[in-house]
């Protein structure tokens, strides 16, 4: 079916939206909100005209990395609501790698073919500045040439208080030891009233902007996130598209955009009375696929799934919602099988290959920049 047979007999103001998109019109914030309220016939137009632009930019490629994280601590004191990964000093649960236990897992991922390490943890009062520095120096002694994908925008802010020193030097001293990338999480919903509720002690929209784009002008690229699924609304998610977009203009310093659901079953967040959970239902996640596609375009290529938190099956049907990357393998996932995620913490390079061909795509193994390594 020709794309301009799907805009038949559906509303006038969402084919004037979807044109736009297609003809690399850059949308509002008004336009993607509409895009979010869609059903039916319009969401059908919606999931092709994303599908297409997906096309467009990656004809019909679809890339995974094959890599590990590493999440060295659970120890935190920022009580995040919808965390079940972090946990006190004191319980009976937490844990902190050694640099030796941290220096046998790269290997283990050197020769399970990793190209990545990405490595995060909790806030832990325990840590030093240098600890943090001697784990991006231990990855590169055993191997310079994988990519050390490490800390998020929290943790930095919290370095740099242990550094007693600009965000700027912070990075700086990282990146001397070894960090090539940062994942772009720890921004959740990039909305201030949002994060008073479900994150009040992490860093602000503004402080996280500031690392970010910080990271950016160094030469440090990052992805960027969402959590969305929660107490949100829906102008909240064009918000904080909105932020992504300005900053990528800015610095074009995002690789990716990853949406990440809210996973339900253990989150403190989930037991608010207050603030009653949505359900985030299927059609809900493919939205925001596309209207991320259309929003973004011209500005992030590349649009991710979560398979372990959206689970396999789903993400594959993901793929044909302007996805076009699957994830990594990760070998060791813990804080989405914390809060309940129910998909694993590893898939194998064999499976993606063969989800993402049953999906209709061409796989292709990927490094962290989006540089094609292998076509399958």
């Amino acid at each position: 079916m020709e794309i301009t047979e799907v805009f038949n007999h559906i509303n006038n103001d969402i084919k004037v939206i979807l044109k736009k998109a297609l003809n690399s019109e850059e949308i509002s914030a008004e336009e993607a909100l509409k895009l979010f309220k869609v059903t039916g016939k319009e969401f059908f137009a919606l999931q092709n005209v994303a599908d297409k632009l997906c096309f467009l930019k990656k004809e019909n490629i679809v890339t995974f990395i094959i890599n590990r994280n590493i999440n060295f601590t659970n120890i935190c004191f920022q009580k995040c609501k919808f965390c079940s990964f972090s946990v006190p000093k004191d319980h009976r649960d937490a844990f902190l790698l050694t640099i030796e236990d941290i220096r046998e897992k790269v290997i283990e991922a050197k020769s399970f073919g990793c190209t990545e390490v990405c490595i995060q943890g909790g806030i832990n009062p325990e840590l030093k500045f240098d600890s943090y520095l001697e784990i991006l120096k231990t990855v590169k002694e055993i191997d310079s040439k994988i990519h050390t994908h490490a800390f998020s925008p929290q943790e930095i802010f919290f370095m740099s208080k242990l550094f007693d020193n600009s965000i700027e030097n912070t990075l700086k001293e990282l990146k001397k030891a070894g960090l090539d990338s940062i994942p772009g999480t720890a921004a959740e919903i990039l909305v201030d009233e949002i994060r008073k509720i479900i994150c009040p002690n992490k860093v602000s929209t503004s402080q996280w902007i500031d690392i970010i784009t910080t990271a950016h002008n160094l030469g440090i690229p990052t992805t960027s996130t969402i959590m969305y699924g929660h107490i949100e609304k829906l102008s909240d998610r064009v918000n904080h598209l909105e932020v992504l977009r300005r900053i990528q203009k800015d610095t074009n310093g995002f690789t990716e955009f990853v949406p990440l659901p809210f996973v339900k079953a253990n989150p403190i967040l989930s037991n608010l009375k207050k603030f009653p959970l949505k359900p985030s239902y299927g059609m809900s996640d493919l939205k925001l696929f596309c209207v991320a596609r259309l929003f973004l375009n011209n500005y992030i290529d590349n649009i991710q799934c979560s398979w372990v938190k959206l689970g396999p099956s789903f993400a594959q049907v993901s793929l044909n919602y302007g996805v076009n990357d699957f994830s990594g393998t990760l070998m060791e996932e813990n804080i989405s099988k914390s809060a309940g995620a129910e998909f694993g913490e590893y898939l194998s390079p064999e499976k993606m290959i063969e989800i993402i061909k049953t999906a209709g795509k061409h796989p292709a193994q990927r490094d962290t920049l989006y540089n094609i390594i292998k076509y399958y």
